[in-house]
């Protein structure tokens, strides 16, 4: 990992599971902020998904987006320019192979400016068997205040994060 790469903050989900996965207080001091998950989801299925919001707003749009994915068998896109409140990642589910976490890194540059923010997320739903989803999203994030906190939730709302999931902040430098 590059020297540029500073830890701000890290969560590991105890027992029970969590709700969520939050992030406050972040500095504006970096250029960029990276972040890195190892996730599982409770929905009983091989394949769940996670959700980001920045700054406690679940409310304000995000728009246009664009994202790829494949399931093992097939690939397809879809891109709206439509306003939506949440954009999400695929993590494994709770019926995926046993102790298997799904990965992902969101990209968020020039998250402390007073411009719109864009996003850029890579993710995989770990599963050993013939169904796994793995995508490449971009959005752009509508509001222009700097992004000083990130939540994690699951996107289906009855899922819960489980235990020895994992989230990693970075911020980083412009070298």
């Amino acid at each position: 990992m590059p020297n540029t790469f500073t830890l701000i903050a890290s969560s590991t989900v105890g027992s029970g599971g969590a709700a969520n996965i939050d992030f406050t207080s972040i500095p504006s001091t970096y250029t960029d902020l990276v972040l890195k998950c190892s996730i599982r989801g409770s929905r009983s299925n091989a394949v769940d998904s996670i959700a980001i919001y920045f700054n406690n707003d679940t409310t304000s749009g995000r728009y246009p987006a664009r994202m790829l994915y494949g399931t093992g068998s097939s690939a397809t896109s879809y891109t709206t320019n439509t306003n939506y409140n949440d954009e999400y990642a695929y993590i494994s589910g709770n019926s995926s192979t046993s102790n298997t976490f799904g990965n992902t890194e969101f990209y968020i540059p020039n998250y402390a400016g007073s411009t719109q923010k864009s996003v850029s997320i890579d993710s995989v739903g770990e599963n050993n068997a013939t169904t796994a989803f793995m995508s490449l999203t971009a959005f752009l994030y509508n509001q222009t205040t700097a992004i000083s906190r990130i939540t994690l939730v699951p996107y289906y709302g009855s899922s819960t994060i489980l235990q020895y999931s994992t989230a990693y902040l970075y911020g980083i430098v412009k070298s």
